[in-house]
């Protein structure tokens, strides 16, 4: 018989059409009433910071609507899966809680479609902790690494939740009102049927871009594979299709003081860039899109980051030594890591300087080739932000020592701990030691590094076997005596 003729065929597609059109219409009621309703909704909007330190550390560089994370869904997921986290809340990730603040240091508040969101900032990576002693209230220092920071762990939390058959409306809403939250009947119809659902969407597709983690070595706190995210999130590379020596590019989150004299000189841990403003939007796109980066933000902290100068070590010098040290580090040092230095801020070959190369090769022409295509058409106070220096190197770049004591562990990855493990030969360096804990040693120059736990606090067991790990090369002091080795770190105390 003729489908068309057929009278069960024809009703069945009627009804399909006429669902269609239900489907339609209601969606279109719905998104009408959200956008009329939009006043009512009682969100605080974007947080504002007169003092730069404050907006350093919470405000918005952009990203709500793209990698913003609902406020109060934020809020929720280390009550309902503590078991997924090592210990109580954010915190245990390293993130640092000042009092008075809602947010953890790195975490800013948004706004999106009038909702609020959690969203990330560049103090996630560049604000750091540091203890006199095992007892010392931890002191909060701007521009240095992160280094109590376990990013990796916070990326695994994340997007593991999602397939939590607890991430539901049904679960998630009566937890989100226990701790706070106060919606108005329209709030609560959006966070049930729109803001929780799509949640757990994003989160899943967030999952399957940063799926390469799994792959790779461990980070630990404060280190960050830098370039493979943009392959898988800004540029849609597969996952599955990685070369094996393009993962384990992992560094250690650098510090970003004293950025005016920085100008010109290769900068990231393999001198990929010349132009600080391009390496601050690049830094940026691992936590906003180039459509919604907010320019006023990040031109406001890279104006503060030109002069900002290195925090002074706050511990005694031994003057005559420090003196004695000064010689031998303008012989020895200086001129690839004095500002002033002939070859500083240069690459220096691989072959050469002998370290992991693993970040070497992280980053590819392929990825440099990409990279042209972005802030395409987009400008800022007339100057167009279209990336133009990235290219590919054959080696790591020297950089200045400015506030070197703050900087360990040491090396591009954060392999060796301590400046007088760094004048040791590769062999003699620790083979295993720990990251995380803030207690400095100002004999060796670095963060203590032999705790594996405290009061009930583990931290990362940091071991230089595994990929990207590998603490061989820069033998460049070795071979000095004992005495100068110490009359060398003593004067670079002051740097």
């Amino acid at each position: 018989m003729n489908d068309r003729l057929h009278p069960n065929k024809g009703f069945k597609a009627l009804l399909n059409t006429l669902s269609r059109l239900v489907t339609l219409v209601i969606g279109a009621i719905l998104v009408a009433v959200i956008f009329l309703a939009l006043p009512l909704i009682t969100n605080s909007g974007p947080a504002q910071y007169a003092n730069i330190n404050d907006h350093f550390k919470y405000a918005s560089i952009g990203g709500a609507s793209t990698n913003g994370i609902p406020y109060w869904v934020w809020k929720v997921l280390p009550v309902m899966f503590p078991e997924k986290l090592p210990g109580e809340g954010y915190e245990s990730l390293g993130f640092i809680q000042e009092p008075g603040h809602d947010l953890p240091i790195g975490f800013a508040r948004d706004t999106y479609l009038g909702l609020d969101m959690v969203t990330q900032n560049c103090a996630t990576c560049h604000v750091g902790s540091l203890r006199n002693t095992p007892e010392s209230l931890p002191q909060t220092i701007a521009a240095m690494p992160s280094n109590t920071v376990d990013l990796a762990k916070y990326i695994q939390f994340v997007t593991t939740v999602p397939f939590d058959a607890r991430f539901t409306a049904q679960e998630m809403m009566p937890q989100i009102e226990a701790i706070g939250a106060d919606f108005n009947p329209l709030e609560k119809l959006l966070y049930r049927f729109f803001v929780i659902p799509r949640s757990r969407d994003a989160l899943i597709t967030l999952a399957s871009k940063l799926a390469f983690i799994d792959l790779e070595s461990a980070y630990g706190p404060g280190r960050v594979d830098t370039f493979t995210p943009y392959k898988t999130r800004q540029f849609n590379f597969p996952v599955d299709q990685l070369r094996a020596e393009e993962l384990n590019g992992i560094g250690d989150f650098p510090s970003i003081w004293q950025q005016r004299p920085r100008q010109g000189m290769q900068l990231h841990w393999d001198g990929n860039n010349t132009s600080v403003d391009e390496r601050n939007n690049s830094a940026a796109l691992a936590l906003v899109s180039p459509t919604n980066i907010n320019f006023d933000a990040i031109y406001r902290i890279k104006d503060w980051l030109l002069d900002l100068p290195a925090p002074t070590y706050p511990y005694p010098v031994d003057a005559a030594l420090a003196s004695r040290g000064e010689k031998l580090y303008t012989n020895t040092c200086a001129s690839c890591h004095a500002f002033d230095g002939e070859y500083v801020g240069t690459v220096v070959p691989i072959e050469e300087i002998g370290t992991d190369r693993h970040r070497l090769d992280s980053y590819t022409k392929e990825l440099a080739a990409n990279q042209y295509t972005l802030f395409t058409g987009i400008s800022y106070q007339g100057r167009d932000q279209r990336f133009r220096h990235f290219r590919k190197t054959q080696g790591y770049s020297n950089h200045p020592l400015d506030g070197i004591w703050l900087r360990a562990p040491y090396l591009h990855n954060g392999s060796v701990p301590t400046l007088r493990d760094l004048l040791a030969p590769p062999e003699q360096r620790p083979q295993v030691f720990y990251r995380g804990y803030d207690v400095y040693d100002p004999e060796q120059v670095g963060f203590v590094s032999d705790v594996a736990e405290e009061n009930g606090k583990s931290y990362f067991k940091y071991d230089t076997t595994q990929p990207g790990n590998g603490n061989g090369g820069h033998v460049y002091g070795t071979d000095l005596s004992e005495d100068e080795k110490a009359a060398l770190v003593e004067y670079m105390k002051t740097l």
